[in-house]
Formats: C-alpha cells, structure tokens, sequence
C-alpha cells in the first residue's frame, strides 16, 4: 500500500508540476515548507496553481529523488503554510481549495481582480489578518463571519453596497477598512466589535452613523471622511478611547459636543458647513494637538480656544473669520496656525506670511491692548476660563453696564454676575451667545436693570425670573429660537415696555393687556395689521383681547 501511495504522490506531483507556471519557482515552495510563509505577489498570476493549495499535502518531489538528504531537509518535519501572499496579480477568483490550508493565519489578496470570495474561507478558523482591499467585491459571504479569531480586515477599495447583519460576530476585530465602498448604512450589531481600534468609513454613503457605535469602547481611531454626515450621533461623546477623529467633507452644521474624550488628540472637520464655534464644544478637549477645521464657514473664534494647552496644529483657512482673540498668543506648543481665506481686518496680510511663531509673536503683544482696564482685572491663568478673565469691569461702574455677548455661550459663567458686586447695573446684554433659557441669576439685578437684550439666542421659554424685573422698560429678544414665546402674565404689571421681537411679539402681547403705553415700531407684523397699530394701544389692546382663546 506505501508504494500505491507513492505513485499516487508522484502522479499528483507530475500533474502540479505540468499546471506549474514558471512564475513560482520551485525554489519558492522548497522554502515555504520550511518556513510557513510564500510570498507570490505581483508575479502575473491569472489563478494558483493547484500544488500551491496542496502545499502541506503532497510529497515533495526531492523526497523521491534523493533519500538521504539531511535532517535540515526532512519534508515530513515541513511547517504547516501560515502566510500567503497573493497581492498585485490578475487573480479573478480563489478556489474553494483554500480550505486545504486551514492553518493560516495571514492571507493578503490585495490588489487583484476579484468578484467574490470562497464560502471555504470560513473554515481558515485561524486567520488572524484578512487583506482583500482594491478588488471588485460586491459582497461578502456569510461564512466569513465564522472566523472568529479574525484580528484585521481590510476591504476597502471593493464595490460594497452592504455589509452581512452578523458582522458583530467578528468579535475578535482589532482593525476594520471599509473605506471606498458604496456603503449607504451601518448594519445593526456591528456595535458588538467592543475590540475595534481602528475603524475607516471614509469615502462611502453614509448619511447617519448608528448611536450604538459608543459601545465601541477600545476605539482609538475613527475615520467618517468623505460621507453625507450632517450631524454625529451624541452618544459618539462617551468614546472615551477615541484619539482621532475625521470628519472632512462631510455637512456637518457644527462640531460634536465631546466631553467625555479626554484622550482625543486629532480633530479634523475641515469642509464642512460649520458656522459657529461653540465655546462648550471646545473646552473639554484638553488633550488636543491637531485641529483642524479649513473650508467651513466659521465667522469667529472663541476664547475659549486658548484652554486647549496642548494644541500644535491650527487651521482655520478659508473660512469667514474677521477677528481672531488675541490671547491665541497664549498657546505655547503652537507649531502651525493657518488663516489664509479669512477676511481678517486686524492683521496685516505681510504678518500672516512671516509664518507661525511671528504671528504668535504679534497677538501676545496686542493681548494687553484688548483689555478695557487690566489693572481692575484678575491676572489670566491657566485655569482661568479666557471669556471669565475679559469681564469688562469698567463698563459695569461707568456704564452700568453688564454684558457677556458673541460668546456662544450654553451658559453666562458665575463670574460675570460676581462681577456687578454692589454697583447698580441698569443694562444687560447677553445676546448673541447659545442660552437655552433665562439665566437665573438675573434676579439679583432686579433692583436697577431696565434694558436687557437676549437677541440671538436658543431661549424657548420666558421664565419667571423676569417678572422681579420691576424697572423693566425695553426687552429684546429677537431671533431667539422659538417664534411663540410663552410669556408670564404678570409681566403686565409694567406701565411702559418696549419689545424687540418680530413676529414672537404676537403672541407675547397677548398677555399684556393691561400695559398702559404698548411700543411695538419696527417689527414686521402681519397681525395686527398696520390699519389697528396706527389707531393707537387701546385698540391694539382690544384687538389681542379678542384673540386670547377662551
């Protein structure tokens, strides 16, 4: 029966070595088997020959020709086949025969012409690393998800248009390409890759990310560049791992909130559609060294900007900022600042060329200019919030006046009404800024304020703190965020008050029906109509009575 077998072994060999093209020389083989590795990339290959996947089961043919070769040599010591490259050829398919090499544990297909992939390819349960990038793959089986100890697919560069709902069962998953794809969406479980490092979705279809991909908990980089991305799920601010984030091109509105990536290091949003700079979004990212934001619509930075210490690379090029805040001098690892395409009209054009360190050089000198009245001021440290230290101390004792406005601000900080201490403040403007409501604290001014502007803001609501305003004359709140503002009836109480509020007036009025002078010029109203405004308060009055619902 040996010798049956050795014929049989002979014959197979002699069919292999008929098959076998020149361009896997034998000397290839002989060396693989002692190694585990074969590397036949880039060698013309329109398919693999058969005695490649039969590598760890046919008799070499030195076996038979000469039986005395050293112990160095012994083809039944041979290694199992661990490693196979087959990138840079004219493969169009892999046999389902690749089941004879179950023993892999890298198998590099990348850059070929492939149109699928061998269900076999689910029994190599020891693939750790899978390269099937720049192919023509328009799906993938379902076997492939049965490798659970699979550490690194690459597929990108493929004709994806879905992805297999199982795909969380890849559990093992380090590292994940997808990009450069047709993919439209994120299949439901893929939260399960609690493992995943890096993740690249760029170049793809994606209109909405899952929220679910926070589970991803050792995720360190994430790549959604090139996507149809209008906003990121906020759950995206509890990936505490994350060190690198690509939103480019993208349409995004606005930067994430990310409070909880204290490790994130990179940040690139450019060109997108990003208007404001939230101050709030800013702030808790203290370990930020790249940020990038070119090709957007930003009109102006925050101070808040200079908290982030460890900045190294800034740019901020062709977006529609006209001022920049002088203490950006401030950021000491600072290596890089870009600002060309700003319509900047307090730096002269020859100081943006001289490069970074001088233009750093020029706002830490203009830093002692841009202060009203330092000496009154507390010294700025690092700990100091940049809006906090720029309270204008001076128009609060001279002007009587308490403002905190352009700051895109969620909240007006405890300072500022520290600040006001016992001098009487007769105005207070916090427009411009992001305040979801009246600030609370306002009620500590109601013995003096009477003008008080929250233009621009996100305030919903007009809450009752108003109402201890009893010297107030003019309130404004135009563009806030709701139009139909419910208003405290007790507000009626003020003989005289001006509102600035367009069409949020309407509704506001309603209430005030026993104010005594009502002013209401210059607000675009189609109701009342202009008829019943030129009569005079009574019978604008009389015409909101008769609208109350009763």
């Amino acid at each position: 029966s040996s010798g049956a077998r050795a014929g049989d072994s002979r014959a197979g060999f002699r069919r292999a070595a008929d098959e076998q093209s020149p361009a896997v020389p034998q000397g290839l083989i002989r060396a693989a088997r002692k190694s585990g590795q074969l590397n036949l990339a880039g060698r013309g290959l329109g398919e693999v020959p058969q005695h490649v996947w039969r590598i760890n089961l046919d008799t070499p043919e030195e076996a038979h020709q000469n039986l005395s070769f050293g112990a160095a040599d012994r083809w039944w010591e041979q290694t199992d086949l661990t490693k196979l490259i087959l990138a840079s050829n004219q493969l169009q398919c892999l046999s389902e025969d690749i089941r004879l090499l179950p023993a892999l544990t890298v198998l590099d297909v990348h850059d070929n012409q492939l149109t699928s992939l061998p269900s076999a390819l689910g029994q190599l349960e020891n693939l750790q690393k899978l390269d099937v990038s720049h192919n023509k793959l328009k799906s993938i089986p379902e076997e492939l998800l049965q490798l659970s100890h699979l550490k690194s697919l690459l597929l990108q560069h493929n004709e994806l248009s879905h992805l297999p709902d199982g795909f969380g069962q890849l559990v093992s998953l380090e590292e994940l390409d997808l990009s450069n794809n047709h993919l439209t969406d994120i299949p439901t479980g893929f939260a399960l890759l609690i493992n995943l490092v890096r993740l690249n979705l760029a170049c793809n279809q994606l209109k909405n990310l899952p929220a679910d991909i926070s589970a991803m908990k050792s995720l360190r980089q994430l790549d959604c560049t090139k996507n149809y991305l209008e906003t990121v799920p906020s759950e995206l601010a509890t990936m505490a791992s994350l060190e690198q984030l690509y939103l480019r091109k993208n349409k995004l509105r606005s930067l994430p909130e990310l409070p909880s990536c204290k490790l994130l290091k990179e940040l690139h949003a450019g060109e997108n559609q990003i208007e404001i700079l939230n101050a709030e979004n800013l702030k808790h990212l203290n370990s930020l060294s790249v940020l990038e934001l070119r090709d957007n619509k930003i009109k102006s930075v925050p101070e808040e900007i200079t908290l982030l210490q460890k900045l190294e690379r800034l740019d901020l090029a062709n977006n529609d900022i006209s001022r920049l805040p002088y203490t950006l001098g401030n950021l000491s690892q600072l290596k890089f600042l870009a600002l060309e395409g700003n319509p900047l009209r307090t730096i002269r054009r020859d100081l943006l060329q001289k490069g970074t360190q001088e233009l750093l050089k020029y706002l830490r000198s203009r830093i002692q200019d841009d202060t009203t009245s330092p000496s009154e001021e507390p010294p700025v440290t690092a700990m100091t919030l940049p809006s906090e230290s720029r309270i204008n101390t001076h128009a609060i004792t001279t002007l009587k006046l308490l403002e905190y406005s352009e700051k895109q601000a969620a909240v007006i900080p405890d300072d500022v009404f520290d600040a006001v201490r016992s001098n009487p403040v007769t105005s207070v403007n916090f427009s411009k800024n992001q305040l979801p409501a009246v600030p609370p604290r306002i009620v500590e001014l109601k013995d003096s304020v009477c003008d008080v502007n929250f233009g621009f803001n996100k305030i919903s609501s007009v809450s009752l703190e108003l109402c201890t305003l009893h010297k107030l004359t003019h309130l404004d709140i135009r563009f806030v965020m709701s139009v139909g503002l419910p208003f405290p009836v007790t507000l009626s109480n003020f003989p005289v008050m001006t509102l600035y509020g367009g069409e949020a007036c309407v509704q506001i009025t309603a209430h005030l029906c026993l104010s005594r002078t009502l002013l209401l010029e210059g607000n675009p109203f189609r109701t009342p109509r202009a008829a019943i405004l030129a009569k005079g308060t009574a019978a604008v009055l009389e015409y909101l009575r008769s609208r109350i619902p009763t």
